[in-house]
Parts: C-alpha cells; sequence; structure tokens
C-alpha cells in the first residue's frame, strides 16, 4: 500500500521545513560503534567451550558436584561475571522450586544468574539482555518439533526425565550460544557508563518450561520495576539448518501477532538499529510470539506487560537439540559473534537514549485532558470520548488535520526533541520520519487519522533516539442494551 499523492506532499513539506535533516538524525554514535567493535569472537568461543566443559547443565542434575552440572556451572558463571568489572553487581537470583509435572520431577533450587550495570541518569529504567545456561538431553527422544501435522512426539514421564537429568547434555548452540554473547555483552559493556540500568542475566530452567525466566518476570511485576526492553537470545549459534539451508547474514527477532504492541515496537527498534550499526546483517521482524507452537525465555516477560523479543537463528538443526550431539563444532562461533554484535548496538542504543514519549492520555481536572486539550489548541472540537478515560493522545483538528500529542517520559533536558512517524496501516515498518523539534504537539495538515498509523519517538542530544510509542486505540467494549418484551 501506498500513501496518496496528497499525504506525500505534505508530509514532505514538513519534512523540509523541520529543521533536521534525517542524515543527521540518523548518525552512529562513536561510542555505540566502539562498544560494537570490541565483542570478541575468541572469549565467544572460550566461553561456550567451558559451558560444553560440564557435561550438562540441566536444571534437575546434581549441584553439588564442583566440576559438573547445573550447580558447577552457575557457580563458574557468577565469577566470571564477577572478575568483568567492579561496577558489574552480581549475584544469583534464588528460588526454590516445588516438584510439580513431568520436568520437575523433585523439588530443586534454581538460580538464575543476574549482573546489573547501574545507569548513570535514569537507573530505574533497565534494558535486559538475557539467554539461558540451563541445557538438555531429551534421551531417545526424537529432536525438534514434529516432523508433521499429525505426529506428536511421545511424552516422557517423570522418570524418564530423572533418569536423563545426568545424560551428557553440552548445549552448545541451546544455550551456550546466548549465554555467552550475553557474558560478553556484560565484560564489554562494563567498561562504559550508560544512563539507564543494564541488566544481563542467563537464566535456568528454561527447559523446564520458562520457570527461571517466569519467576524473575513475575517478581518484577511485582516489585513495579520499569523494563524497557528484554533481548532475549536463544538459539544465535547456527547458521547452515538441518536441511542445508545457509545464511550467515540474517538473524530473526521475533515479537508477538498484536499489532504495534510494545514487543512489536522494540522488534522494529531491533531491525532498525542493528542493520544501522551492522550493515551486513539482515535483521528479520517475525510478527509472532515465536516459532509456531514454541517459546523462549521473552515470552514470561510479555505476560507480565514487558517489551521483550527472542533473538534466534533462522537456520536451525533439530537432530542436535536436547541431544547430545549438541556441540561446539555443530555450529559457527563467527556467526554467533555476529548476533552478539547485534545485540550490542541494540543495547547500547536504548541504554543512550531518551525514554519514549508517552502518549496515552489520562484525565485531568476540568475534563481537559489529552486531545481535549489538543483539539483546543487547534480551535477544533474534541473527538468524541475525549478525556474520558484512557486512549491515545490524538485528534483530529478541524475534522480533518492529525493533531498528535505527548509528554516526555524522563528528563526534558536530554532531550533534543521528538521524530512523528508514518507509516500506512498495511505496512510492518514506518515509512515516513519528520523531526517536528522540542514540542509536545503537532499538527499534520490534511492528513486523515483514519487512513495510517503513527507514533513518536524522543531524540537525546547525542542523536540516540528511544522506543517508537504508537497511538494505539483502545478496543471498542460491547454494549450491553437492555430490553423488555413487546407487548
Amino acid at each position: 500500500m501506498k500513501f496518496s499523492r496528497r499525504f506525500l506532499s505534505a508530509t514532505a513539506l514538513l519534512a523540509f521545513s523541520s529543521g533536521l535533516t534525517s542524515a543527521d538524525e540518523k548518525s552512529l554514535n562513536p561510542k555505540v560503534v566502539k562498544i560494537v567493535g570490541e565483542v570478541s569472537e575468541a572469549r565467544i568461543r572460550a566461553t561456550i567451550e567451558k559451558l560444553v566443559s560440564f557435561g550438562t547443565r540441566n536444571t534437575m542434575s546434581k549441584a553439588d558436584d564442583p566440576e559438573r552440572g547445573v550447580g558447577a556451572a552457575r557457580e563458574w558463571i557468577l565469577k566470571e561475571l564477577q572478575s568483568y568489572s567492579p561496577k558489574l553487581q552480581v549475584r544469583f537470583d534464588k528460588y526454590r522450586v516445588k516438584k510439580q509435572g513431568q520436568r520437575i520431577f523433585k523439588d530443586v533450587d534454581l538460580w538464575n544468574v543476574v549482573a546489573v550495570l547501574p545507569g548513570t541518569k535514569m537507573p530505574e529504567t533497565q534494558v535486559f539482555v538475557s539467554g539461558h545456561y540451563d541445557s538438555l538431553n531429551m534421551g531417545n527422544r526424537p529432536a525438534g518439533p514434529p516432523p508433521g501435522p499429525d505426529a506428536t512426539p511421545p511424552q516422557l514421564t517423570p522418570e524418564q526425565f530423572e533418569k536423563n537429568a545426568e545424560l551428557p547434555a553440552p548445549g552448545a548452540c541451546d544455550d551456550g550460544s546466548g549465554t555467552a554473547a550475553v557474558m560478553e555483552l556484560a565484560r564489554v559493556m562494563s567498561q562504559y557508563e550508560f544512563d539507564k540500568t543494564l541488566v544481563f542475566v542467563a537464566f535456568a530452567g528454561e527447559e523446564q518450561v520458562l520457570i527461571g525466566s517466569s519467576l524473575l518476570a513475575a517478581k518484577s511485576k511485582k516489585e513495579n520495576q520499569v523494563i524497557e526492553a528484554v533481548l532475549n537470545n536463544d538459539i544465535i549459534g547456527t547458521d547452515v539448518s538441518g536441511n542445508g539451508r545457509m545464511s550467515n547474514n540474517s538473524v530473526s527477532i521475533y515479537s508477538d501477532e498484536t499489532m504495534d504492541s510494545v514487543s512489536q515496537q522494540l522488534s522494529r527498534y531491533v531491525r532498525d538499529i542493528g542493520q544501522r550499526y551492522l550493515p551486513s546483517m539482515r535483521v528479520d521482524t517475525i510478527f509472532m510470539g515465536d516459532r509456531l507452537s514454541r517459546g523462549g525465555d521473552h515470552t514470561p516477560f510479555q505476560w507480565e506487560g514487558f517489551a521483550a523479543v527472542r533473538i534466534s537463528t533462522p537456520n536451525e538443526i533439530y537432530a542436535n537439540q536436547h541431544h547430545d550431539t549438541d556441540t561446539l563444532d555443530k555450529m559457527s562461533v563467527p556467526y554467533t559473534a555476529k548476533v552478539a554484535r547485534v545485540n550490542a548496538a541494540v543495547a547500547a542504543s536504548l541504554a543512550l537514549a531518551p525514554k519514549a514519549p508517552v502518549v496515552t492520555r489520562t484525565p485531568q481536572a476540568g475534563g481537559r485532558g489529552g486531545t481535549q486539550a489538543a483539539a483546543a489548541a487547534t480551535g477544533s472540537a474534541p473527538p468524541a470520548g475525549a478525556g474520558r478515560g484512557r486512549g491515545p493522545m490524538i485528534a483530529r483538528g478541524g475534522g480533518y488535520d492529525a493533531v498528535l500529542q505527548w509528554r516526555a517520559a524522563g528528563p526534558e533536558a536530554d532531550i533534543k526533541g521528538y521524530t512523528v512517524v508514518i507509516r500506512p496501516t498495511t505496512s510492518p515498518y514506518w515509512e515516513q520520519e519528520i523531526y517536528v523539534g522540542k514540542v509536545t504537539q503537532y499538527t499534520l495538515k490534511d492528513v486523515s487519522i483514519d487512513d495510517a498509523k503513527f507514533g513518536v519517538k524522543a531524540i537525546g542530544l547525542d542523536g540516540s533516539e528511544s522506543l517508537v510509542a504508537a497511538y494505539v486505540a483502545q478496543p471498542r467494549q460491547k454494549t450491553e442494551i437492555q430490553t423488555e418484551p413487546l407487548p
């Protein structure tokens, strides 16, 4: 779908008169470039080799062996993270999980490993980079998804899971690759300062149906923590799939299927920033929660309302997953390093950027909130329902103009201005950007709010960009109509 000529000419004129060129806004931040360049392929390889050396990292394996199993692995991850920088606050995030279901065949102590790099200006706002360090060997069960629509893999009993808990489970790609990327970013980025807090997490219990991430996400929600983004890395180590398909210059970003959700906005940001700093990498946004009928540690954060995405290779080798053949020689460390650099660019850019503007109105005293104020400023009548409840701060100025209003979510002194973004309703990506300066309201003349999608992002003093805040209308509620029988 293309915009009309009238729409294009109107927005082109606005862009011309905006005072900031697209090239200025899209320049590379030297600090982010330096961080991306410091990601070491050799260190990622060494980390995966060490993780594999524990024999298994199964959450249900023996935790008291100093050299083998989940206990030895998590202790090493903790100490390694502590060695990177005194600025990193490293800890175990501990839980006692009761026996339940097939995979949790006994009470177990589950420990996530967390390293926090506190922000300097907005420490309450957190950007997560994560992977899971636990591994799994399913024994004789076939690996990967069912081979056909009518094929269902046999369900293992708790006794079989218990027997398999101590089997060799190297987990080089699933998810030694993601864990190594997280640890490498913690090493590199802990040498710098950022406005927001960076949180590096190695989850446990992913193979027991997302237990570690579910517990941490629920706790974060209960504590009212501000998590702006979760970049979850799971299976980022193979560039040749089981059927021979090869692609070492693309990566998949899974979000969800809700149009203009916070997770979809994050996936667009990953695509934009990732390809800006690594133009040799194609970042493919996939508007699905995960691979069909599968899941990852980003999902529990979405359940709690946080923006979260899964970063994964498009080329999986199902035969190796959850088996003793998931070894280092079956994956590509250079590809893993490329994906780690995409993470570095995105996490650093977010951690240096302003917060996304607020575009949802709340009722104000006197009934003049959100779109009512915007409409009054243009001399037009507010749209029906303005000022009641919550809704997007967007109005029909004069009936035929798009009037957008927003407010800063963080320190205004760190904001250079704002950019309005627009796209057709059928387009997955924002197609037009208009820098409007340091204002909190803007009118697009002769542009209908019924024909396109709109959003706004904040631009920092150094040109860094926030996530886009999209104007999303709440669905109309069903009205119960009272009737009585006719006479």
